[in-house]
This record gives C-alpha cells, sequence and structure tokens, in this order.
C-alpha cells in the first residue's frame, strides 16, 4: 500500500498526470475537428507539458537550495529535463507555424514564473505573472486553451473558423472552472494580495460561478455550425461531472481530490468522446 502511494505521488508530483490531461484536451480536438492524429503533436504537448508545469512549480525551489535539495526534488529534475530533451526532439518534427504558436505559449509560460515586472506592478519579491492580483487562473486557462485548441488545429492547416473559436472559450472557460477547487484548497494557505476568485467572493459563490460557467460551457456547443451526437453527450456527462466535484469541494479537502480526480476530467473527457465516437 505504501509503495503505491509513493508511485501515486510520484505520478502526481512530476506533472504527469496533469500532462495526460492537457494531451487529453489535444486528442479531443483532433476528433472534434477531424484533424489527422499526429503523434508528434501529442508526444511534444505531452512532454511540454511536464517540462513547463514542474518549471512552474520548481524553479524558486531549486533556484535558491540548489546546493541542499532533497532526494525526490533530484529525480523530479532529472525526470523533468528528460523529457525537456524529448520535447525538443518533437518539436523539430512540427512545422513552423506551430512552432510560432509554440513559441507564445511558452513565452507565456516563462512571463509566469521568471521575474520580470516592474516594482510597482508585483505582489512581492517574485516580480512574475504568477503574483499580478488576480491573474493566476486566466493565465493557465489562456495557455491550455492555446495549445489545447489553437495548436492542433494550426499543425493541421486547418481553418481558424466561428466553431474553432467557441471550442478555445469552451476549453478556457472548463480550466477556469477546474482551477477553482485548487483556489478553495489553497484558502489557508494563498497570500490574501492575490485575490484569488475565492478570495474576492468567497466559497459559495465561486461554487456558483463555477455551476454558471459550465453552463455556458455546455450549451455553447449549440452555436457551432457543426453539432455532433457524440460530443454533446459527452459534454453533457463532463459538465454534470465537474459540477458534481465543484459541489462538494471544501478547504479542507483530501490530498488526491483536486490533484487528481478534479485534474482528471479531461482524462475521462477523452475516454468518453473515443468510447461515443
Amino acid at each position: 500500500m505504501r509503495l503505491l502511494k509513493q508511485i501515486l505521488d510520484f505520478y502526481l508530483n512530476t506533472s504527469i498526470h496533469v500532462a495526460l490531461s492537457v494531451l487529453s484536451l489535444t486528442w479531443i480536438t483532433l476528433i472534434e475537428f477531424n484533424l489527422i492524429f499526429d503523434k508528434n503533436i501529442l508526444f511534444f504537448v505531452f512532454f511540454a507539458t511536464i517540462t513547463g508545469y514542474n518549471f512552474v512549480k520548481y524553479f524558486g525551489i531549486a533556484k535558491w537550495h540548489h546546493r541542499r535539495l532533497t532526494r525526490w526534488l533530484k529525480v523530479i529534475q532529472i525526470f523533468s529535463l528528460l523529457c525537456f530533451l524529448s520535447l525538443c526532439f518533437y518539436v523539430f518534427q512540427l512545422p513552423v507555424k506551430t512552432v510560432a504558436t509554440i513559441a507564445l505559449a511558452g513565452m507565456i509560460t516563462f512571463l509566469y514564473a521568471i521575474p520580470f515586472l516592474p516594482k510597482n506592478m508585483y505582489l512581492d519579491s517574485n516580480k512574475n505573472l504568477r503574483d499580478i492580483s488576480g491573474l493566476k487562473v486566466y493565465v493557465i486557462a489562456l495557455v491550455w486553451a492555446v495549445v489545447t485548441v489553437l495548436l492542433p488545429v494550426i499543425n493541421d492547416e486547418f481553418d481558424l473558423n466561428t466553431d474553432v473559436w467557441i471550442t478555445f472559450i469552451q476549453r478556457f472557460i472548463l480550466v477556469i472552472v477546474l482551477m477553482l477547487p485548487f483556489e478553495i484548497r489553497d484558502l489557508q494557505y494563498d497570500d490574501l494580495k492575490l485575490s484569488t476568485i475565492p478570495q474576492k467572493i468567497g466559497v459559495k459563490q465561486t461554487k456558483i460561478c463555477g455551476m454558471i460557467l459550465l453552463l455556458v460551457f455546455f450549451f455553447l456547443e449549440f452555436f457551432k455550425d457543426e453539432i455532433k451526437p457524440f460530443q454533446i453527450v459527452s459534454l453533457l456527462i463532463i459538465t454534470f461531472t465537474t459540477m458534481s466535484l465543484l459541489l462538494f469541494v471544501r478547504k479542507n479537502q483530501g490530498k488526491y481530490y483536486s490533484a487528481f480526480w478534479v485534474e482528471g476530467i479531461p482524462v475521462l473527457w477523452l475516454l468518453l468522446v473515443l468510447f461515443f465516437n
């Protein structure tokens, strides 16, 4: 049992779980728009997500404690390096237009973690996008939407039509909602200056806003030019599943409630799409 827990912790701490979620959303885009199944784009997204998330999560720790890193952090660093080398390999398999989109998402991620802001815009000594009041959730949602919608579409030279932009908005909304349980969980740890959504409007109102956003997420599907039955059914299941998880979330939640179950929603969505399709 202890070994299984260690494996699960490694799986979560190395960002493999979140990488599978981003990969799942990208794969859903390929299916939804009948794009060519390109394993290069999927592998790139997977390894880039691990590299990016681990960079953001552990950059500060490695920066200040590099001489006395704990064993687990050293393992994560080596694992992240291997993932970085893998993404470098796959990025050279992609066309120039795709790489330009990757550069945009990469720049946002870089600015999210690296100090660069003038003194009057930051909350503390970090001076990065992550610490601008209330911005964190929207930056993450924007990067996910760019990577999981625009990246595969541009890679396949598919037209950026109305349906694509509606899907982009849907993904942006979904990621914001998936972030809410994390923000509720972190209420007891986050600096008040961060002005997260639960800090500004409270837990109950945050849940209500999340429910409304999920309804918008679902009904936007009916504004598309091409409506697919399998997509409607899978969206309906995902909407109600996410609503249920959001409804029962609390500040003192279990260790794996958000990190595993909530973040695993995109994986469930992909499985549903593959099943119904």
